[in-house]
């Protein structure tokens, strides 16, 4: 098929370690990238999950789940006071970075929520479009494993698609990923440029992130984070604790791209901080439907359906 300008998104994976638990310096360093990403061309770039302000990674490394322990206690409430409000404008310089390169972005944050008495925190996937505004944010629908000791369960208010040129695109949280129907939740809305975001692992995004791309045939950027012992930063509370249970690479990347044939544009890469950038094309997308369309001319409606609840999920509704 002839290429057509038109048809086409040039898109970047920012495989980026944070300023751990240290928002605003994680969020600086996020909106350099994105204007480094616009800078390149690129009119979408991804960030890993929970990437602002970082990953748990000492809640199975520091006995977690020990009922009333003080470190736990100390360490969840400083980890709740680097969360995220987005409503306050703490991601102010990302969406005004987004804005002035004229440049989408995908990026995982811990969300210090008002609407929940903002003092847990959801792991959420924040979509902010080309002219700086925050258009959904999706807040993981179940924490896996240890993050149940720190995250909150999220709702279904965020599963929603976004067109960006030719593209319609949509996106999940790490493991979410590998639940069926919130992939068909986002098939049905005709996505076709699928945003997987990982905290970083090459093991979780290898295999996942071509067969997403078959079954859906569409591209799939899966894009994780990186951190090592050397990242954590020597201010921060319990850091001889923390410094000592850690790993020396807790997260290795493995950010990746695959076309809707599943196979790769970009393999996964390990090991360094990077941005990487491939231009796509919605042409493939139209040549793999032909034989395989899960919501379109694959499905049967009339046998099997699904029933999706997007309403924001709240503890209290007030009348005045």
């Amino acid at each position: 098929m002839k290429k057509d300008a038109s048809t086409e998104l040039t898109v970047g994976l920012a495989q980026i370690a944070p300023v751990w638990l240290q928002r605003d310096a994680t969020i600086a360093k996020i909106a350099n990238c994105v204007s480094e990403a616009a800078a390149k061309g690129c009119r979408l770039v991804a960030f890993g999950e929970a990437l602002v302000p970082g990953y748990p990674f000492w809640v199975e490394r520091t006995d977690g789940a020990r009922f009333e322990s003080a470190i736990q206690k100390s360490l969840y409430a400083y980890y709740l006071s680097q969360g995220v409000d987005i409503d306050a404008g703490d991601l102010a310089p990302v969406c005004e970075a987004a804005s002035k390169g004229r440049i989408a972005v995908y990026l995982g944050v811990l969300e210090r929520a008002p609407d929940r008495g903002g003092h847990s925190l959801y792991c959420s996937m924040v979509y902010i479009s080309d002219n700086g505004s925050v258009l959904s944010v999706h807040r993981k629908l179940m924490p896996t494993y240890e993050e149940r000791l720190v995250w909150a369960i999220g709702d279904g208010h965020g599963l929603r698609t976004h067109k960006l040129g030719p593209f319609t695109l949509g996106g999940l949280n790490c493991w979410e990923n590998w639940l069926p129907l919130a992939r068909a939740s986002l098939y049905a809305q005709g996505e076709n440029l699928h945003v997987a975001i990982w905290p970083g692992s090459r093991r979780n995004t290898s295999d996942i992130t071509r067969f997403i791309a078959r079954e859906g045939r569409s591209f799939v950027m899966s894009v994780s984070g990186l951190m090592r012992a050397a990242d954590i930063p020597l201010d921060l509370p319990h850091y001889e604790l923390l410094s000592s249970t850690a790993d020396a690479v807790m997260a290795d990347g493995g950010s990746c791209l695959a076309d809707p044939a599943g196979e790769w544009v970009l393999e996964p890469q390990t090991g360094e901080e990077c941005l990487r950038v491939a231009t796509i094309d919605h042409a493939r997308v139209l040549e793999e439907r032909q034989n395989l369309d899960v919501a379109g001319h694959y499905a049967r409606p009339d046998v099997t359906r699904l029933k999706v609840d997007r309403r924001r999920q709240t503890t209290a509704e007030f009348s005045d």
